[in-house]
């Protein structure tokens, strides 16, 4: 059986860390501050925003919510947006995607008028080429694949000569998980769609981080003894028993039973990289209040 690389050691370690470090800010008169943009109230996002307020309250870090009409026009957004910018008590911010469809066609415009040294999660094209250039100083790296390292580092997997595969491409995982694996020294590949011979690369590599979003779809050929697996994706499985003995639960891209039974250790889901990512958004934003 492989060792779970659980999401709740980590937290613990962070959330110990971030008390102490916001309890020193507040000695020195700062109180970190996340504001949160928000057009609309989809049930996920607000969902998500009750978690990170509960997150924030939980590690010292205060919380302002803009709430704009699912209607909102652009100007409007871009106004609080400005709002956020020019609050110097606001230290980090958080603002909801996807927008509204109507938003859509301004949605890089938006983004980018968010001041970078207060973008939470890489919004902005300058934290992205941050990311790229592993340089801290233009914004911060995407909560999820930043929760992807933090596992890694707890649990002391050292990446430095190590073969890592990267299964998806996406903005908001695969390509910054990919340079953040690089700049821990991995050798990385990247599949996607049109990668031939997924399961064979994935084999020869020492550390998998799947960001597929496909349920079931690394199984039992694509992994071998000694690995490590980090499952990112969050999937519905109707099939899954769930904790009330009920059928319906969230999942991996991994086919668990399969590749637990093989892999040296991974990530489970639920209760591996998602119960780490609001604390990372959280640990950006004392960041940002340090530097203020």
């Amino acid at each position: 059986m492989a060792k779970l690389l659980l999401g709740k050691e980590v937290n613990e370690a962070l959330v110990a860390d971030l008390q102490s470090r916001t309890a020193a800010l507040r000695e020195k008169g700062v109180a970190p501050t996340l504001g949160i943009i928000r057009v609309g109230a989809r049930p996920d996002d607000l969902s998500y925003e009750k978690g990170a307020i509960k997150k924030a309250e939980l590690v010292g870090i205060e919380v302002k919510v803009i709430e704009l009409p699912e209607d909102a026009d652009r100007d409007a957004v871009l106004a609080a947006v400005d709002q956020v910018n020019a609050d110097s008590t606001i230290h980090g911010v958080l603002m909801f995607q996807p927008f509204p469809a109507h938003l859509r066609p301004y949605q890089r415009e938006i983004c980018n008028r968010l001041d970078p040294r207060k973008d939470m999660d890489c919004l902005t094209d300058l934290s992205s080429a941050g990311v790229y250039q592993g340089r801290s100083d233009l914004g911060y790296a995407p909560c999820t694949p930043a929760a992807c390292m933090e596992i890694l580092d707890y649990y002391g997997i050292d990446c430095k000569g190590k073969n890592a595969v990267v299964i998806g491409r996406s903005l908001v995982v695969g390509k910054p998980a990919g340079m953040m694996l690089m700049g821990k020294n991995a050798t990385v590949t990247t599949c996607h769609t049109k990668t031939v011979n997924t399961a064979e690369i994935c084999k020869n590599a020492d550390i998998i981080v799947s960001a597929a979003g496909v349920l079931n779809s690394l199984t039992a050929e694509y992994v071998r003894p000694g690995q490590i697996v980090i499952d990112v994706s969050i999937n519905w499985d109707e099939n899954k028993i769930n904790a009330r003995g009920g059928k319906g639960g969230i999942a991996g891209d991994a086919k668990f039973d399969e590749v637990e039974a093989i892999v040296d250790a991974i990530t489970p889901v639920p209760g591996g990289v998602g119960a780490v990512t609001t604390t990372v958004l959280m640990k950006h934003v004392v960041e940002a209040a340090e530097k203020a």
